[in-house]
């Protein structure tokens, strides 16, 4: 599984609202989409994200950031946003080798 942040900088004022909502409802019917979920930043309102998970990377660059319909709600979306979307990708990583050290 992969999870894909993408954060946005909002001009003061903006609801993206619908928007992301727009975005996941769509991302919800393409192959492996699993979920997605909005969060907005306690220190500055004006900074939320779309959190995504998919299975695969394929299915996040390949099918659905390359798809029409995504940058076409992106295209939509550039008059509330303050700056260029930052997107990152990361992949899961197995934490059952980790060992708790005490100090």
């Amino acid at each position: 599984m992969i999870k894909v942040i993408v954060g946005y900088e909002l001009k003061e004022g903006a609801d993206i609202q619908p928007t992301l909502l727009k975005l996941r409802s769509y991302a919800l019917t393409f192959p492996g989409f699993i979920s997605a979920e909005h969060i907005r930043s306690v220190k500055s309102p004006s900074i939320v994200a779309l959190l995504y998970n998919w299975e695969k990377l394929a299915d996040w660059g390949e099918a659905w950031e390359s798809s029409k319909i995504s940058r076409q709600i992106m295209k939509e979306a550039e008059e509330f946003l303050a700056s260029e979307p930052r997107i990152t990708a990361y992949t899961m990583m197995p934490t059952s080798a980790w060992t708790h050290s005490s100090m």
